[in-house]
């Protein structure tokens, strides 16, 4: 009968559901480990992509020789400007504590440039030594970074890592044109 339902009813039903969405929780395999964390980004090979902008890129792209292992590419990529006589290199990784560093090279205008891809980083005092070289230090409310002008092309160390490992990703860059 209609408008005669109990509280006793409502109860037995959600019983019913509790027991559903536990079988679901228990059967459907899940896996909240550290590692799953790690395993759940997908790893990219950036030789080959590399190799290409080496070739059109009108500057020396600048790609890392011999981190450890533990070091892993997410995401690669080069952008030709609409004329072709440019362009932008991107190689975003993972350092051995999960926190991002890309490398961000471009012929565009640097203080653009470095503005997007530091997402707003502002330059500090101080410059940061890599080895032979000094770059300008950007602290910002999500990225750090570490920024390296030379005519022709901006290349800029950034992401989420401390500024220690973003100098360790700086110091393993070769630039080559291809």
């Amino acid at each position: 009968m209609r408008g005669r339902q109990t509280v006793r009813d409502m109860v037995l039903s959600l019983a019913v559901i509790g027991v559903l969405v536990g079988a679901i929780y228990f059967f459907i395999p899940h896996d909240d480990s550290r590692s799953a964390e790690k395993n759940a980004v997908q790893t990219v090979d950036y030789r080959l992509e590399a190799t290409m902008a080496r070739r059109a890129a009108p500057y020396p792209v600048a790609v890392p020789k011999g981190l450890p292992k533990s070091w892993r590419a997410t995401s690669v990529s080069y952008k030709a400007t609409k004329d072709g006589k440019g362009g932008a290199w991107h190689l975003g990784l993972l350092d051995p504590e999960q926190e991002y560093a890309a490398v961000e090279q471009s012929d565009a205008p640097a203080r653009d440039f470095v503005k997007d891809v530091t997402l707003g980083a502002a330059k500090v005092e101080g410059k940061q030594a890599v080895a032979s070289k000094k770059w300008d230090r950007y602290k910002g409310d999500t990225y750090n970074a570490l920024v390296r002008e030379e005519p022709g092309v901006t290349t800029v160390v950034t992401g989420t890592a401390p500024f220690g490992r973003l100098a360790e990703l700086a110091a393993s860059l070769e630039t080559k044109k291809g």
